[in-house]
């Protein structure tokens, strides 16, 4: 059997019920690692008590004969913005410090009712409104493989938990990458599903028409099986065919303005496909590209205004939304919450306009996937490796000052913004030791198909060391 941290979900699950391994020895050994690399600043929240109690609960169930669940016993990171009844719930931000839900994120309820336990709650760039991590109320989580570097974001606390083997895996959010974004820069998959695939009740909100929770791990076998708990989908994701599969390759937007190791490592793996059997097609999805810059924030913008000011509001929470924005910490995210809660708000008018165009992204897509015959395309994750953390404006990409956010966000935005299902898989490393990721999305609702093609495309792929962390 691997060390105990190095055990994925479905192996962790597998030794619990075998008894192999005892979920209290787990629970242990992952409390004593998140101490040991706590430089990491991985959790906002971890209380040993509950997790021990929790697992001795796992364990005397499991002695008593009683039916067990796919993930019994498997301790999970969460992301803190997804409500936990015996945790704080603070969405990363100083307002929400003693917030404590009564009832669990729908999503939560599923995973616990399979037999999960909620291992602690997971740093994050501050309310999802970021990329790096940076966050000034709970300090930045760093990248387990180079801890000056962010480890993107805005689920950046569970990819380096899970990544540096604090978690057997966990559960994030996305709204325009951040299950994605800090999978590629920490090395491991992430895996946003089609919006709406998985319940979004009991989630600290910016967008309904673009959040979703999705999952994170080691494997693209451990993500098939989390789907597959919260929506009812089976559990396993075979891998697919490579030969004779479609996949597009979008060259422009998609492959341009890239760091040039970044390029080399996600080319390799191209031609690693395409001696598979698989046919590569290009494809222009330019046209997605100009639709989701005139769209993406004009939705997410005027929707954070009412989706979080709800959300305050049906939890009883003394701050309405703009107290919630005054007393952010965050420079960059407590500048846009402020300007949306005065003269900097996004019209009615803009925000319907907007959602009309969205139709045509989204029948953009339809088509180009329809006329050229493709299950989906394949494009690098982010256009770089890590920045450093403090590069919270700029940062250097190819000897050019290059803006952090947008940057970073690029190339997982439109398919955010579309609602299409989308997983980055570890492609490498830079000579540097930086992970970089490369990302498949396919056609809406084709989250089974998209989880079997990577399956597939995993076994191509060469296996990351594990980061250099603390025993």
């Amino acid at each position: 059997m691997p060390a105990l941290h190095d055990l994925g979900i479905a192996q962790a699950a597998v030794a619990i019920r075998s008894g192999e391994v005892t979920a209290e020895r787990l629970a242990d050994h992952l409390l004593a690692r998140a101490a040991a690399n706590a430089q990491l600043n991985a959790f906002i929240f971890l209380s040993a008590d509950a997790l021990r109690a929790a697992a001795k609960k796992a364990d005397r169930r499991r002695i008593s004969g009683a039916a067990l669940g796919p993930l019994h016993g498997v301790p999970l990171a969460l992301k803190d913005n997804l409500d936990t009844a015996d945790l704080p719930t603070t969405g990363g931000t100083p307002a929400l410090a003693g917030h404590r839900p009564k009832p669990n994120a729908a999503v939560v309820d599923k995973l616990i009712a399979a037999g999960a336990i909620v291992l602690g709650k997971c740093n994050m760039h501050e309310l999802a409104f970021g990329i790096t991590n940076n966050n000034a109320a709970f300090g930045p989580a760093r990248n387990p493989y180079a801890p000056d570097r962010i480890p993107g974001g805005s689920s950046g606390g569970t990819a380096a938990a899970v990544a540096a083997r604090l978690a057997p895996g966990g559960v994030g959010t996305d709204t325009g990458g951040s299950v994605r974004i800090p999978a590629a820069l920490c090395g491991i998959v992430g895996f946003r599903p089609s919006t709406g695939r998985w319940p979004q009740a009991g989630i600290v909100p910016i967008s309904h028409t673009r959040d979703t929770a999705g999952p994170m791990a080691r494997s693209v076998a451990d993500c098939a099986l989390l789907d597959g708990v919260v929506t009812g989908a089976p559990h396993d994701a075979p891998p697919a065919r490579l030969d004779g599969l479609r996949l597009g390759v979008p060259r422009r937007f998609f492959w341009e303005n890239l760091d040039l190791e970044l390029i080399q490592i996600c080319e390799t793996a191209l031609q690693q496909l395409a001696n598979a059997g698989v046919a590569m097609v290009e494809v222009d999805m330019s046209e997605e590209a100009v639709l989701d810059a005139e769209i993406g924030f004009p939705i997410v913008l005027y929707e954070t205004v009412t989706d979080l000011g709800g959300y305050l509001a049906g939890h009883g929470v003394a701050s309405d939304f703009a107290a919630v924005a005054a007393r952010a910490a965050s420079p960059d995210v407590r500048a846009i919450l402020q300007s949306l809660a005065g003269a900097g708000a996004v019209p009615e008018a803009v925000y319907r306009q907007a959602l009309e165009k969205r139709s045509r992204l989204q029948e953009a897509y339809r088509r180009h996937f329809r006329e050229h015959g493709i299950a989906a395309i394949i494009f690098p994750t982010t256009p770089a490796p890590a920045a450093t953390i403090g590069e919270d404006e700029t940062f250097m990409l190819d000897g050019k000052p290059k803006p952090t956010f947008a940057t970073f966000i690029r190339n997982c935005g439109p398919g955010s913004v579309a609602g299409i299902p989308g997983l980055s898989l570890p492609a490498g490393m830079t000579a540097a030791g930086l992970p970089v990721g490369i990302e498949i999305s396919g056609p809406q609702g084709s989250d089974r198909e998209l989880l079997a093609i990577a399956a597939a495309i995993e076994t191509l792929l060469p296996p990351l060391p594990a980061p250099p962390t603390r025993s």
